[in-house]
């Protein structure tokens, strides 16, 4: 699945994309990165973030400001950090969490938002980390858990053609960013698609022991993408259809709304991968019911064969005097070809009821 490319971004693959955000593991944790712009300058500065908040650039009359914070989970310095901006305490608090369900609120003076990314690591397993926007007047501040990279392609693309953004307010900016976390959802979407294609794959091979597993993963990363998606459709439904928000009005609205579009995509697609892995499923519940009846049918078999033998050769053990086939000169071969007769009448009769 892919999507068009809105005005900052260019034609990168997701795969290109994603192994950005891969090589980005050994980045510092904690870390702030600033974008100052305005109508004629464009600057952009990195700090790390230790103890102390660093020494950040103050913002000229006019421009512009996007804050980016990575791993800051000391309470006291991010509250320092944000005092200029009078972030209400509600929100810093929502920062700190590590696990907040995605929405949207309004604090009057800027618009604040939550929502969670996803990545898929080496070993297969979906981990996940939040990302808050803050949309003021003259500044967004945008925040994630984990050094993943996730802006740092819409940063370096910034910084290689600025003027795309130079004229443009804090609701285009935020919503480049909002863009990018949907944008994200593709690279895992596509991750996912191609796990539920190689599972589907080796879906009757018989080494795969552990298909069953992986089938349960999958639908459970897929319950968990799910349970983002909706809200964020229920976010981006707020900002693009409704306008509920005073500072996305005009022309933000309408890339708005082709965010809500791609993210309308993904939960169908979603859903579509989703189905295919029910499906997956009950396919191998059904073929292993399957292969165990083929087997019971054999053993049983086996065991009907063995019945009217195993009756045979009791009568004959038995310690009687009185019986005369055990004198007689064919008997013993009399009874083999007896017993080899039932077998071969059963094989026939087993034969035409097609259990063999």
């Amino acid at each position: 699945m892919s999507k068009p490319a809105n005005p900052v971004e260019t034609t990168d693959t997701l795969q290109d994309q994603a192994m950005q955000r891969s090589n980005t593991d050994n980045a510092p944790r904690s870390a702030i990165h600033q974008t100052l712009y305005s109508a004629d300058t464009f600057v952009q500065h990195d700090y790390l973030a230790g103890k102390a908040l660093p020494d950040i650039a103050r913002p000229q009359e006019g421009q512009i400001n996007w804050l980016h914070f990575v791993g800051i989970n000391d309470a006291a310095l991010l509250k320092h950090a944000l005092e200029p901006y009078g972030i209400h305490e509600l929100v810093i608090e929502d920062i700190l969490s590590r696990k907040q369900r995605p929405k949207i609120e309004d604090y009057g003076n800027y618009v604040f938002t939550a929502a969670q990314v996803y990545h898929y690591t080496t070993t297969g397993k979906l981990h996940s980390d939040q990302v808050y926007v803050i949309i003021g007047k003259d500044f967004v501040l945008s925040f994630q858990q984990k050094p993943l990279g996730l802006f740092s392609h819409l940063r370096r693309r910034m910084h290689e053609n600025p003027h795309n953004i130079l004229n443009k307010n804090t609701a285009f900016l935020a919503y480049c960013l909002l863009d990018r976390i949907v944008d994200d959802y593709f690279i895992v979407l596509e991750s996912y698609n191609n796990r539920v294609e190689t599972i589907d794959k080796s879906l009757f091979k018989n080494e795969n022991s552990d298909i069953l597993s992986k089938i349960h993963r999958l639908k459970r990363d897929a319950v968990r993408l799910r349970r983002t998606l909706l809200p964020l459709r229920d976010v981006f439904y707020q900002l693009a259809v409704r306008g509920d928000f005073a500072i996305f009005k005009g022309e933000s609205t309408v890339y708005l709304r082709d965010v809500y579009d791609h993210n309308m995509q993904l939960i169908e697609s979603l859903d579509a991968s989703r189905d295919m892995v029910l499906s997956m499923m009950d396919i191998y519940l059904s073929f292993q019911s399957n292969r165990m009846n083929q087997q019971m049918r054999v053993l049983t078999v086996i065991t009907i064969i063995f019945m009217p033998l195993t009756v045979i050769t009791g009568i004959y053990g038995m310690n009687f005097d009185n019986m005369p086939e055990l004198h007689w000169h064919y008997g013993y071969f009399m009874v083999l070809d007896v017993m080899l007769c039932i077998i071969i009448g059963l094989l026939i009769f087993f034969s035409r009821r097609k259990w063999l």
